[in-house]
C-alpha cells in the first residue's frame, strides 16, 4: 500500500492544492515503512489538476492531508483513495501515527481560497 502526504520542507502542508511536492511511504503487510518517495506537485492548483489520477496510478490508497476542499475530497475518493484532514507535523511521524491507528479525519474543509482557483 502507499501513502501520499502534501509537504512542504517535510512537514504537511496545510493546503493540498498548493504543497510544494508530495511524499509517498510504502507500507508492507506488516504496517512497517518500507520506501519513501516524493513526487514533484502539479503546476497550479491540486485540485484541478490530474494529481488524483497520478496518484491511483502509482498505487496510492490513502492521503493524509492538513486541510483540503470538498470538491478535493470527492475528486480523490473517486480515485479510490481515502483521505483524512486535520494531520500536521512532520510527515514519517504522521505516517507512523496512521498506521498505529491513532489518527482520524477531522472532517475540517477549506472553504475560502485566497488563490483564487476554485472560482
Amino acid at each position: 500500500m502507499k501513502i501520499a502526504l502534501p509537504t512542504r520542507q517535510n512537514v504537511i502542508d496545510d493546503h493540498f492544492g498548493h504543497c510544494e511536492y508530495y511524499t509517498l511511504f510504502t507500507i508492507n503487510d506488516n504496517k512497517e515503512i518500507v520506501a519513501q518517495e516524493t513526487l514533484k506537485s502539479p503546476t497550479g492548483c491540486g485540485c484541478k489538476s490530474n494529481i488524483a489520477q497520478t496518484l491511483k496510478e502509482m498505487n496510492v490508497k490513502v492521503m493524509l492531508a492538513g486541510n483540503m476542499g470538498e470538491g478535493a475530497v470527492n475528486v480523490l475518493n473517486s480515485a479510490g483513495i481515502k483521505v483524512l484532514r486535520g494531520c500536521s507535523g512532520d510527515v514519517k511521524n504522521v505516517v507512523l501515527k496512521y498506521l498505529d491507528g491513532s489518527l482520524v479525519d477531522s472532517g475540517d474543509s477549506c472553504h475560502e481560497h485566497e488563490h483564487g482557483c476554485h472560482n
